[in-house]
């Protein structure tokens, strides 16, 4: 059968396109939108320049829109044989592969158009984010740590944000981005535990078949790991009491995902992945309330 078939006209579309580049998810737009902010409101000792934060935040929708691209393409043969995954545009037809490959490279394109409004020491250091975005997805056929990569691609971001405001990057920016592909290591191992039995089945490497049954042991290693580096980042930083109140809040939210993981059901697994939206965002808030009013403030 003639897949193209399968394709709705026009407007019709939309929810195709919306669903591969995940805009009608956001959970994986904020959990790269958070220690984007982290970074900003630090490296601007406070709010940061408008020009700036609009920029960046704009640059999170695309790079993470481009990313679920490309991701989807890269998995286009395999999407169909897990349960999650199976309906997914790209898998069934309903979005051809060159329709695909364009749009990354509009989104891309799109994106590097935002960071030539930085500074040439910006623009150098986000060529290292698309590349690092663009080979994430083929990782998961070489290696079970394609969850390491996706940290590097998720935390990239941090040393951008430091080069656009500082026009360099200091080492409580290395501290950050240690924290957070520490921190998304985790949190990918959760969500690929949800797709274990399938990736099993088809050949899928992840940190989730790799780790087995100390799956919950190294999550919470990185979580214990995630913490120790953003202490460490804060006390260099002299951050107040603000900053340690959503440390430790973090710390509880990472508590009650050990919890949701401890039987590695699927609806629990993927439950205890969603809630670190809220890990990132207490952090936000504990850097934000420290930091406020701001330079001058």
């Amino acid at each position: 059968m003639d897949r193209t078939l399968m394709r709705p006209k026009g407007l019709a579309r939309l929810p195709d396109f919306l669903h591969l580049t995940r805009l009608d998810r956001p959970i994986g737009t904020w959990l790269l939108m958070w220690p984007t902010l982290w970074a900003l409101w630090v490296a601007a000792g406070g709010l940061p320049e408008r020009r700036l934060l609009l920029i960046f935040v704009a640059g999170v929708y695309l790079m993470r829109a481009a990313g679920c691209v490309v991701n989807d393409y890269a998995d286009r043969h395999f999407d169909g044989h897990v349960k999650r995954t199976r309906d997914r545009p790209l898998a069934n037809g309903r979005i051809a592969e060159g329709e695909a490959q364009g749009l990354f490279a509009i989104l891309i394109m799109a994106a590097f158009v935002l960071v030539w409004f930085t500074n040439p020491f910006t623009v150098m250091l986000s060529l290292v984010g698309v590349a690092l975005a663009a080979v994430y997805p083929f990782m998961k056929r070489y290696t079970h740590l394609p969850q390491v990569v996706l940290g590097a691609a998720f935390s990239w971001a941090i040393p951008m944000a430091f080069g656009a405001v500082l026009g360099h990057v200091p080492m409580e920016a290395w501290l950050l981005f240690a924290a957070n592909l520490a921190w998304t290591v985790a949190y990918d191992t959760e969500y690929a535990m949800v797709d274990r039995d399938d990736d099993l089945k088809i050949g899928i490497k992840s940190t989730a078949v790799l780790f087995g049954r100390a799956d919950r042991l190294m999550i919470g290693a990185l979580q214990l790991v995630t913490l120790a580096l953003l202490a460490w980042a804060g006390l260099r930083l002299g951050l107040g009491g603000f900053f340690w109140l959503g440390l430790a809040a973090m710390a509880a939210t990472f508590g009650h995902q050990q919890r949701l993981i401890r039987h590695r059901e699927r609806e629990r697994c993927f439950q205890a992945f969603l809630n670190n939206h809220w890990s990132g965002l207490l952090v936000f808030a504990g850097i934000g309330l420290s930091l406020w009013p701001g330079p001058g403030g």
